[in-house]
C-alpha cells in the first residue's frame, strides 16, 4: 500500500505579498508615506528656495502662491516618475490622477479661504457693538455704524423672497405637474433666459415700473424688492423643478389609487418628498441676490439715516453701503474703509447664517425612511 508524501506547509500571506522586513521598492509598491512625504518635500523646497531668492535679490518679490504652485507640479512629476519605475504604468497612472484631482480641490478652495481671510482681517477692526447699533446719520469720519444698512438689506430681500417663492414654486408645479404643449416650452425658455439676465437689467425694469406707477426720481425699498425678485424667480423656479421631478411617478400613483386628487396629492404627497431640496434652491436663490448692488443703487438709492418701512423714501443696503464707502472715502480714508470691510464681513456671516439655517430645515423636513 503506497502512502502519499505529506503535502508542504503553505504560508497565509499571498504569493505576491512581501515578506517581513522585505523593501517596498521591491515588492513592487510604494510605501504609504511615499506620496505625502514627497510631496511635503517638494513644498517645502520650492518655497524655500524662492525665499532665498527674493533674499538674494533675484526676483522681485517672495510669492507664496507661486512657490506652492512650483511645489505642487514638480511633486506630482516626482511621485508619478517614481512610482512608473517602482509599481508600474498602471500605478502610475492612478496616482497621477489622485494628484490631479487633489490639486484641482485645493486651487478651488484657495480662493475661498483667500477671500475669507481677507475679509476677516479687515473687518474684525470695526466689528464691534457701535457698528451693529448706530447708523451713518451725522457721522463723518471715526464712528458710525451699518444698523440702516442690515435692516435695510433684511427687510429688502424677505419682500423679495415674498414675491419670489411663490411664483417660482406655483410655476415649477404647472411645469413638472400639468405642463404640457407650448405655453410650457414658452415659459421653460423664457425662465431659461431670465436666469442670465444682468442685474443691472433687473434694476433698469423695476425702476421702469415704478416711474410709471409714482413718476420720475422714485427711490423705495420695495421697488429694490422687486429687482430683486426679478433675478430670484429663474433660480426658484428652475431648482424647484429639478427636485418636483425628482419625486418617483410610484408615490403619485400610490395616492390617485387610493382616490386623492391630483391638487391634495401635490400638496400633501410631492411638496412634502421635494420640501428639503426645494428650500435648499431658495436659500441659493437669497443666497444670489442679498449681495445684488446694482439694481439696489438704482431703485433704493442710499442713505445715511434708519428707514423701517420698504414702502416709502430711500433705503440703504449692506452691499451699497460697503460700496459708498469704499466708493466716497472722506478726508480720513482709514475709517471708511474699516466700515466697508466690516460691512463685507456682516454680508458674509449673514450668507453663512442662511446656509445654516437651510441645512436645519431641510434636515427636520427630510422624509422619514421607513423600517
Amino acid at each position: 500500500m503506497t502512502q502519499t508524501a505529506p503535502r508542504p506547509a503553505t504560508s497565509s500571506r499571498s504569493a505576491g505579498a512581501p515578506v517581513d522586513g522585505a523593501n517596498a521598492y521591491v515588492s513592487g509598491r510604494l510605501p504609504r508615506w511615499a506620496a505625502p512625504g514627497l510631496t511635503a518635500a517638494c513644498l517645502g523646497g520650492a518655497i524655500t528656495v524662492m525665499a532665498l531668492l527674493a533674499a538674494a535679490g533675484a526676483i522681485a518679490e517672495f510669492s507664496l502662491v507661486l512657490a506652492i504652485a512650483i511645489g505642487t507640479i514638480a511633486s506630482i512629476v516626482l511621485v508619478t516618475a517614481i512610482s512608473l519605475m517602482a509599481e508600474g504604468r498602471r500605478a502610475a497612472t492612478n496616482r497621477f490622477m489622485i494628484a490631479l484631482v487633489i490639486s484641482a480641490f485645493v486651487l478651488a478652495l484657495l480662493p475661498l479661504v483667500s477671500v475669507l481671510s481677507t475679509v476677516l482681517v479687515n473687518g474684525s477692526a470695526r466689528f464691534d457693538l457701535e457698528f451693529f447699533t448706530w447708523s451713518m446719520r451725522s457721522v463723518i469720519g471715526e464712528g458710525g455704524g451699518a444698523l440702516h444698512a442690515i435692516v435695510g438689506t433684511l427687510q429688502i430681500t424677505a419682500w423679495a423672497t415674498l414675491i419670489s417663492v411663490p411664483i417660482g414654486l406655483f410655476a415649477a408645479i404647472y411645469l413638472v405637474e400639468y405642463g404640457r404643449g407650448p405655453l410650457a416650452r414658452a415659459i421653460t425658455f423664457f425662465v431659461d433666459v431670465m436666469t442670465g439676465i444682468p442685474s443691472i437689467v433687473a434694476g433698469l425694469f423695476a425702476y421702469a415700473l415704478f416711474v410709471l406707477i409714482f413718476g420720475e426720481g422714485v427711490r423705495m425699498g420695495f421697488a429694490g424688492s422687486v429687482a430683486l425678485s426679478v433675478l430670484m424667480i429663474p433660480v426658484v423656479v428652475r431648482s424647484s423643478e429639478e427636485m418636483l421631478k425628482l419625486v418617483p411617478d410610484e408615490l403619485r400613483e400610490a395616492a390617485y389609487a387610493l382616490g386623492v386628487p391630483k391638487w391634495l396629492t401635490i400638496a400633501k404627497v410631492v411638496l412634502p418628498t421635494a420640501a428639503a431640496g426645494i428650500i435648499t434652491g431658495i436659500t441659493l436663490a437669497i443666497a444670489r441676490v442679498i449681495g445684488e448692488t446694482a439694481p439696489l443703487l438704482i431703485v433704493a438709492g442710499f442713505t445715511a439715516s434708519m428707514n423701517y418701512t420698504v414702502f416709502s423714501e430711500r433705503m440703504q443696503s449692506l452691499p451699497v453701503f460697503v460700496y459708498t464707502q469704499y466708493a466716497n472715502p472722506g478726508s480720513d480714508v482709514e475709517f471708511y474703509l474699516e466700515r466697508a470691510w466690516a460691512g463685507a464681513l456682516t454680508l458674509i456671516i449673514i450668507v453663512m447664517a442662511l446656509n445654516l439655517i437651510a441645512r436645519l430645515i431641510t434636515r427636520l423636513f427630510q422624509p422619514k425612511a421607513g423600517r
